[in-house]
């Protein structure tokens, strides 16, 4: 009996064991920034005859989970492109069910990519719970350019004829480079950053608690490159600009060239990387206008046309330092310096003429020549350090510093001198202005796996001094001296201080992924000027919630929800009350209690991913409190007060939708577009002039791809921005359609491109906008008229590619003021 049930027992654990259900599981992330790798490729092998057992995809946390073994010795290999492949062996399942590897690090790979990009030629974004990712090396038009050039394609954002950047029909939004926020300027930043130097740009549009609640429209986060693997990586690039086609009586031929490098050595557990950039990027152009006034009796009307060019340089230098000793610590350093000079000349015509509107009589007649230079200049220095721990229960925190020095600034030359004689000067307005800054960023992050998610909390520290001398001056005629004009010359201190706190929550629960915040904001302003009495100070504290849904359906089908709180902080520019002369006809100033805008973006949308592409298309909503618009008051019969003010509350309420499709295989396109009414409701001067405005707008971006051989490729693509609704008016439609066609050499290292930007064709009015306000006592329009047909040769040679994201500092705050 004892003997029959032995065998029983022993047969039923044979059967148990050949039955017993192993697996093995782990996150793979990259060596250098410790992010998740997605979509790597994990296999396992019989150890015994190296035959494939089993495999998975890493998902969007870089996490993997291989079950169904049985119990063995086995091999797993782990691959992902442009990483080096790792392999983990003799792995004994036995005893244990479940092996864990917890974190598997890849490092880069040195291999060239070049010819495979050039095969594969789509275009397809990566949608995310909270983002588009677009690859920035498609829009070959951009190459030799700079950020803006990229963005400009992307389906979201808009770019008019002055250079304004709109994310879903708003100006304000937040920059990220390299995921750190940048309170700057947008288009002076983005006008720094080489387009050849840029991996990624993800546009976010209701972001999370963890972000910075600043960018009323949501935010741009840059990618730049780094170095791929072991050993040296470089590329350079050099560009150059054909002769001009077009010609507008400018006083100065347009210049165009550049080069920039990035130089990467990465060794073990250091890498180093260099950088520098020089661009000289002149525009030439003209503008026409017209502008009236009405005071009392007096109607005034001062039609106008002459240059209006740019001469724009710019260079910088940078250089990052990581080092990662074990797989449990990392640290950053690094360095940033840079200037950025911009003269504008607008040397225009001008035709007064004032007559009595009782009477029809002519009061005044003068024609004169208004020379008018500006120049803006910033010289910004930068340091950060990072420092990201790694615990045994797979929980980090980060420590990060930025510190800013910067200098910023400029001149107002605006001289009216005699039609006939320009030596007889009619009235000479100069105005100078110096602006030093310094700014410090602290920061403090955590995170750790909780439940079947991950929860993240901080603390950040803002800090940000600015000092202003703002000199406003007249001349004596006949003298050579001047005197100061004390209404608009002062020194002004601006101090901001903002200390936050967030904590946010993300998980999957089956096909849904979501993740839920919030984050509480204690911000101060004190401006201070030595012709003001007491400090003007704004003390504010809020609360920014934050949503994200994704819900994954079967057949390729995602529908994703979003809300986010957010806030659009003044700039000292807007602050600044002291008018400066910016034009023979305009005063322009800002005002020390203007308040920030606050703002509540939601938005639902549906993707469908399909074999050859992909479609999305996303419903919004923006409620604005505190709407902050640049509008215009006569000042006297021939000047205008242009001022920063709170013009009231708007609502925004848009859809977006995209199409990424391969239909052929030498063909890969992609066509965005944007429909949105905006309304706006208010007042202005002290509740003098009422602000009821409203339309619709769209508009549309698209770019084609063309393979033509195995090593060249043909592009066009065109951004169209239509007429949209301004406080004040109206500004007009704006086209800009490219061209480029590339040849690549030595497999893929040396690439020339041909680029021709702002196409026209003699028919096109591309490049150019009218912009058009209006009030009770005054009408302007004017259409600035940008350079056309410019034609551009950019080469590149790239050693080892420069791939993923490189950790530079970035400017906090300077640039903002540029």
């Amino acid at each position: 009996m004892k003997k029959k049930i032995f065998a029983l027992v022993l047969f039923l654990g044979l059967v148990s064991t050949s039955f017993a259900q192993y697996q093995i599981k782990g996150r793979v992330l990259d060596s250098l920034t410790k992010t998740p790798i997605e979509y790597a490729s994990i296999g396992v092998f019989s150890a015994a005859d190296a035959k494939v057992v089993n495999g998975k995809i890493s998902d969007e946390k870089g996490a993997f989970n291989i079950t169904g073994l049985k119990a063995g010795v086995y091999n797993l290999k782990i691959d992902f492109i442009g990483y080096q492949s790792k392999s983990i062996n003799n792995i004994k399942l036995e005893a244990d069910k479940t092996i864990d590897f917890g974190i598997i690090l890849l490092k880069g790979t040195a291999q060239l990519l070049s010819e495979v990009k050039i095969e594969s030629n789509r275009n397809n974004p990566i949608n995310k719970i909270d983002k588009q990712v677009f690859k920035a090396d498609q829009f070959e038009s951009a190459k030799g350019g700079t950020a803006i050039d990229v963005i400009r394609n992307m389906p979201s954002i808009t770019v008019n004829g002055e250079g304004d950047i709109r994310l879903r029909g708003s100006t304000g939004f937040l920059i990220l480079l390299n995921g750190k926020p940048v309170q700057t300027d947008a288009a002076t930043l983005l006008n720094q950053i080489p387009a050849n130097a840029i991996e990624n740009i993800e546009i976010i549009t209701a972001p999370s608690a963890k972000y910075d609640a600043d960018g009323k429209s949501g935010i741009i986060n840059i990618t730049t490159k780094r170095g791929a693997g072991d050993g040296l990586s470089y590329v350079v690039n050099v560009n150059g600009g054909l002769p001009s086609v077009s010609n507008y009586d400018n006083k100065e031929t347009p210049k165009r060239y550049g080069a920039d490098a990035t130089i990467n050595y990465q060794k073990n557990e250091w890498e180093l990387s260099f950088g520098g950039s020089y661009q000289q990027n002149d525009l030439a152009g003209k503008r026409v206008g017209d502008v009236n006034t009405t005071i009392g009796n007096r109607f005034t009307s001062f039609p106008s046309t002459g240059e209006r060019s740019f001469d724009r340089t710019n260079y910088s230098a940078r250089a990052s330092l990581t080092y990662t000793p074990d797989k449990a610590n990392t640290f950053n350093a690094g360095f940033y310096a840079g200037q950025r000079k911009q003269f504008r000349q607008a040397d225009i015509n001008y035709n007064n003429r004032t007559t009595d509107i009782n009477t029809g009589n002519i009061i005044n007649e003068l024609a004169y020549y208004n020379a008018n230079l500006v120049l803006r200049q910033g010289n910004f220095v930068l340091g950060n350090l990072d420092y990201t721990h790694s615990f045994k229960n797979k929980s980090t925190l980060t420590l990060s510093g930025l510190y800013e020095h910067a200098k910023l600034e400029g001149f107002t030359k605006n001289n009216n001198l005699n039609i006939n004689d320009d030596t007889d000067t009619i009235q000479y307005v100069l105005n100078t202005g110096t602006s030093p800054l310094n700014a410090v960023r602290l920061k403090l992050d955590y995170a750790i796996n909780l439940g079947k998610g991950k929860l993240e909390s901080g603390y950040q520290l803002r800090y940000q001094e600015q000092t202003g001398s703002f000199l406003y001056q007249e001349a004596i005629l006949g003298t050579g001296r001047f005197t100061t004009v004390p209404e608009f010359s002062d020194d002004i201190n601006v101090v901001n201080n903002i200390n936050a706190f967030y904590t946010q929550y993300a998980a999957k629960a089956g096909k849904l992924e979501y993740t839920g915040g919030l984050r509480y904001e204690y911000a101060t302003r004190s401006f201070k000027a030595n012709k003001i009495a007491n400090p003007i100070d704004l003390n504010l504290s809020n609360l920014f919630p934050s949503l994200n849904l994704l819900y994954t359906f079967d057949k390729g089908y995602k529908l994703k929800g979003g809300f986010s709180r957010r806030v659009q902080r003044s700039t000292n520019n807007e602050l600044n009350p002291y008018a400066e002369r910016e034009h023979s006809e305009t005063l322009e100033q800002g005002d020390p209690t203007i308040l920030p805008e606050f703002i509540n973006l939601t938005e639902l949308g549906l993707i469908k991913d399909f074999t050859k592409g992909s479609v999305f298309a996303t419903l919004y909503n923006q409620q604005i409190s505190n709407v902050v618009n640049r509008v215009n008051s006569v000042y006297a019969d021939t000047v205008l007060n242009r001022i920063y003010t709170n013009a009231g509350d708007a609502s925004l309420w848009g859809i977006e939708t995209g199409l990424n499709v391969k239909p052929i295989k030498w063909w890969s396109a992609y066509v965005g577009v944007n429909i949105y009414d905006y309304q706006i409701k208010g007042a202005l001067f002290n509740n003098t002039v009422a602000v009821n405005n409203s339309g619709l707008a769209y508009s549309i971006n698209t770019n084609h791809s063309f393979s033509a051989g195995k090593n060249t490729s043909i592009q066009f693509n065109l951004n169209y921005l239509s007429e949209r609704p301004t406080a004040q008016g109206e500004d007009s439609r704006f086209i800009v359609p490219n061209s480029s066609v590339k040849q690549s050499f030595l497999n893929g290292r040396l690439t020339a491109s041909l680029l021709w930007q702002n196409m026209s064709l003699g028919m096109i009015n591309s490049n150019e906008q009218r912009i058009t306000t209006r009030g009770r006592d005054f009408f302007t329009t004017t259409n600035y008229i940008h350079e056309k047909d410019i034609f551009m040769i950019n080469l590149s040679f790239n050693l080892n590619p420069l791939t993923k994201k490189l950790k530079l500092p970035s400017s906090e705050f300077g640039e903002r003021e540029f």
